[in-house]
């Protein structure tokens, strides 16, 4: 751990209605609330431009955590943190997403050696034990003073920045002056929950239950490291090879569907709805359950802001829609890039504070924005036609594939094509209206809202 910050003048304090609750007096330019992907980045970056930034993680790495196919995009930004060949090291390659429908015949393939962009033809599918481990030691090599097991209780703003109560494992009390607040707290949305800024996505709605198997059929050469998309009655399945020789699966489902447990055992229940999908079952008829099955109910939301004067909200902490496309990841690190160019902007050259803000959310909100419109509509009839039945007019499938990589932050010149997608997307569904308002009606229901007290809780 870097020990660099030392203690404010007044090294003490005490905690407002408890004379015995000490607290020890910190401070730094920069106070990062979470280790995962977007805060370990944001910590990398800005300690690399000279930046003081204490990150304040409430677990320790190595941990467990779900989200393990990354995007081809995210090679880059590797390349800019310098962890390219750690990740390397770590990964099975993963050259293409592939998409089974119980409505269609065959597999349908998207590599993305095909996407517009031919520079990003593979990704990385990656425990995220290791992947995480790896960010937040590279944050701490670069300068940032990296603090596990401490937990932020409280954070006050005023005129100057923030001050920030955390307690440690063993009950201990620090309190870090600070310029600037990022929080990348992920799912926990710590800022977003105490602002109430926090609120159910009203256009999604989803849950999930996943485990990790050993002796699953997995393809040969280099589709070896391939994802794999299955649609079910309830939503759909993901089939994630690592390379440890396990395979990651998991179910995002309706949260109505969740409810049907009934007492099961989480285990019990995952292999029941694997069953829904013969498919993926006939993958998985020799294989075994070797870890834990958790679920995760409710996880599609977003926040009403992205920032405010001395604090960002980055990756999940900001909002989460789906993981379909695998874009959680590259969304958060991406989030962490703009994050670090607006929190030094603000640091160095506070006349041009609302301007960065202003380019920091645009950023932010672009990413999810164009994600969402696909998976909206992931489940539609229509939609699954399209994607098991592609077509190349207006090169609309090399943009829908560098969309898949992630390629939506750079100069490709994708978005008239996605435009034209879309155009033929509405045809498709007006040339079969009964089938659409129907599927319009299903999804209504499918979406509404369950209580987190009748979901399965994670486990």
């Amino acid at each position: 751990m870097n020990t660099a910050h030392e203690a404010i003048d007044k090294p003490f304090s005490r905690v407002a209605g408890d004379a015995s609750a000490v607290v020890a007096e910190r401070n730094c330019d920069v106070l990062v609330i979470g280790g995962g992907p977007a805060g370990s980045t944001v910590a990398t970056l800005l300690a690399e431009r000279g930046h003081r930034v204490t990150l304040l993680e409430k677990d320790h790495h190595p941990r467990f955590h779900i989200g393990e196919s990354l995007l081809p995009a995210n090679l880059r930004l590797f390349e800019q943190l310098g962890v390219a060949d750690e990740m390397r090291a770590i990964g099975i390659e993963k050259h293409a997403a592939e998409f089974v429908s119980p409505h269609h015949e065959g597999t349908q393939r998207f590599s993305f050696a095909e996407a517009w962009d031919k520079s990003m033809p593979y990704a990385y599918q990656v425990r995220r034990s290791e992947f995480d481990h790896i960010l937040i030691r590279n944050a701490a090599r670069k300068g940032a003073e990296v603090i596990e097991g401490c937990k932020v209780k409280e954070v006050e703003f005023h005129a100057d920045g923030a001050s920030v109560l955390a307690e440690g494992e063993d009950g201990g009390l620090e309190r870090w002056q600070a310029r600037f607040v990022v929080d990348a707290s992920g799912r926990d949305t710590f800022l977003a929950n105490r602002m109430r800024a926090k609120q159910r996505n009203p256009h999604h709605n989803s849950s999930a239950l996943y485990g990790h198997f050993a002796g699953a059929r997995r393809h040969c050469g280099t589709a070896e490291g391939n994802i794999s998309i299955y649609w079910f009655e309830h939503g759909w399945f993901w089939f994630i090879p690592l390379a440890d020789g396990t395979t990651s699966v998991g179910a995002v489902t309706w949260p109505y569907y969740m409810k049907q447990r009934k007492g099961r055992s989480l285990e019990a229940f995952l292999q029941d709805t694997i069953a829904l999908c013969p498919p993926l079952a006939e993958r998985l008829k020799d294989s075994s359950l070797v870890a834990e099955v958790h679920a995760t109910g409710n996880f599609s939301y977003t926040t009403d802001h992205t920032h405010g004067d001395h604090y960002i909200l980055l990756g999940d902490a900001y909002a989460f829609i789906d993981p379909v496309f695998s874009s959680g990841v590259m969304l958060a690190m991406q989030s962490a890039f703009f994050g670090a160019d607006a929190v030094d902007t603000c640091l160095r050259q506070p006349a041009q504070k609302r301007a960065a803000l202003a380019r920091f959310d645009k950023g932010v909100r672009h990413g999810p924005r164009e994600f969402s419109w696909f998976i909206y509509r992931m489940t539609n009839p229509t939609m699954r036609d399209l994607f098991m039945g592609p077509r190349n007019p207006l090169r609309v499938k090399d943009a829908l594939i560098s969309l898949l990589a992630g390629d939506i932050y750079g100069k490709t010149p994708i978005w008239a094509s996605l435009a034209a997608f879309k155009v033929i997307y509405y045809a498709s569904a007006l040339r079969h209206l009964p089938r659409t308002l129907a599927a319009l009606r299903r999804r209504k229901q499918n979406i509404r809202p369950v209580d987190d007290q009748e979901m399965a809780p994670h486990a």
